[in-house]
């Protein structure tokens, strides 16, 4: 990202607000509303009014199909949807993108502190600032994965060989060091053989999981310096993410290996060390990318083989030593 695309997402959301939009009253009926719309100047684009209530505060929104479908009789109060989603006046060009991705509207409004709409943004912010700016996602999938497509595109077979390698290189001691692991835990998958059974499901999750925090990161450090305080607040952020995330796949999978074996403490084992596989995948695809951007590394040729690499490790140690500890206090 240059710095004027980074300046442009720094920039106050009051500096893009529409002010063509009408704030419609919750006991004026809909006959009412369209009357009084009738007699707006507002613009095409309007997705949704939003409703006001005591001193001018947001309180609800209608979309226009259902304004438009509801009984002419029936008040706004009564038609209109009071969970609205806001964005606060201190937000930037880059919160208002992060609101939009999240909550998929095509409009949202601008409120004070005390919820009075200052004005409206729609979805066009999006196309115009995140669209214009990114850069080919075609380049950035190769790069997470070790290097850049455009060195390895046209080059001769030995130069790709040496793009390629090292990172390569990251993935066969990783999966050595792994093997060292299972070979020291030998008696604990010998005792509990379905743990083998589970043992490729529960590295994917893992994967799976730092690959999605680690996208999530190195959207973020776009715009973004990592400093500590922008660090914990993401941890915080992700670290609920994770937990949710870890307590739906192991209790799905809890209930799969009790279901298939009738082990309650194999079936407990495999479970809780998911949970415990998760967090720390997620931690690590927060965690690597920051700290190289954070040393001026590129985090985009480096993150991806370390992050896969240390969750592949930490998966199995939690994975297995869970499992060993379970099994000593039930053997």
């Amino acid at each position: 990202m240059t710095s004027a695309q980074q300046k442009r997402f720094e920039e106050p959301i009051l500096n893009h607000i529409q002010s063509d939009f009408g704030l419609l009253r919750q006991e004026w009926t809909v006959h009412q509303t369209i009357e009084h719309l009738r007699t707006l100047n507002i613009g095409e684009k309007i997705v949704y009014f939003y409703v006001v209530g005591e001193n001018d505060r947001l309180v609800g929104v209608v979309p226009t199909r259902k304004l438009l479908m509801s009984a002419a009789d029936q008040t706004l109060g009564e038609v209109m949807n009071r969970r609205v989603v806001a964005m606060p006046k201190t937000a930037t060009v880059f919160d208002a993108c992060e609101f939009f991705v999240l909550h998929k509207f095509f409009a949202l409004p601008v409120v004070d502190e005390e919820r009075r709409v200052l004005g409206v943004v729609d979805i066009s912010l999006v196309t115009d600032e995140v669209l214009e700016g990114s850069e080919p996602q075609e380049e950035d999938v190769f790069e997470v994965l070790g290097f850049h497509l455009s060195q390895a595109r046209n080059a001769a077979p030995l130069q790709a060989v040496r793009f390629r390698f090292p990172w390569l290189i990251v993935t066969i001691l990783s999966g050595t060091t792994c093997a060292v692991v299972s070979g020291i835990f030998e008696n604990t998958l010998k005792e509990m053989i379905v743990l083998a059974f589970f043992m490729p499901l529960v590295l994917g999750l893992g994967e799976s999981v730092s690959m999605q925090s680690m996208a999530l990161a190195f959207q973020a450090l776009r715009v973004n310096r990592p400093t500590a305080r922008w660090f914990f607040r993401e941890v915080r952020r992700e670290t609920g993410t994770a937990l949710l995330l870890g307590l739906a796949c192991a209790l799905i999978v809890t209930l799969i290996v009790w279901v298939w074996h009738g082990e309650t403490c194999q079936a407990l084992a495999i479970g809780s060390s998911i949970l415990f596989s998760l967090l720390n995948a997620c931690m690590l695809g927060l965690s690597i990318p920051s700290l190289l951007h954070a040393y001026k590394l590129d985090p985009k040729i480096s993150a991806g083989p370390i992050t896969l690499a240390l969750s592949d490790i930490g998966t199995l140690l939690f994975y297995l030593g869970t499992a060993t500890f379970f099994l000593c206090r039930h053997g």
